[in-house]
């Protein structure tokens, strides 16, 4: 079996740090921040609240998206929610990542497996718009990464991690 291949390949549910029977609005506690965008369609209740306004199939669409994204990001801000901000900084990064893929193969599809071998499927770059829309996606993805208050706040919530995990 090759070294590369997709993530989703030989996944271990059972062992994932997020799982999809906790709220985290109400046990922040058991919320693990994660690299990229680990855990983004799993913690409810905000997978239900966000991926309604998560769209990028054009730039309008991706426009919109941003904007009732990042409005989201705002309110969970001043409702001292970080994992709301969080997990909602993480739908501005997927959509950044997703329209560069749905760019670099408009079938979306990454991974080819020839025989027991996995491969990248070459960039076709056919559909500029995605290119438009992860454009759109990556400038509000680092206005939430860089704000002031979601770092204090990020800050404050790792600070307080380490001593509940000491």
């Amino acid at each position: 079996m090759s070294k590369s291949q997709p993530t989703y390949v030989g996944f271990d549910q059972e062992n994932y740090r997020w799982k999809a029977d906790i709220d985290y609005r109400k046990n922040p506690h058991l919320y693990s921040i994660g690299r990229g965008q680990q855990g983004v369609l799993t913690c409810e209740p905000y997978k239900s609240e966000l991926h309604p306004l998560w769209r990028f199939k054009t730039p309008d669409e991706a426009e919109e998206s941003c904007f009732q994204l990042l409005n989201k990001f705002y309110e969970y801000i001043d409702q001292n929610d970080f994992v709301g901000a969080d997990m909602t900084k993480k739908y501005l990064h997927m959509g950044f990542t997703r329209s560069r893929r749905y760019w670099n193969h408009s079938s979306g599809k990454k991974w080819i497996k020839n025989n027991d071998e996995w491969e990248v499927l070459p960039f076709d770059r056919s559909e500029h718009r995605f290119m438009e829309s992860s454009l759109i996606f990556q400038e509000h993805w680092k206005i939430a990464r860089e704000d002031k208050r979601y770092l204090e706040m990020k800050k404050q919530f790792q600070t307080i991690k380490e001593k509940r995990d000491e």
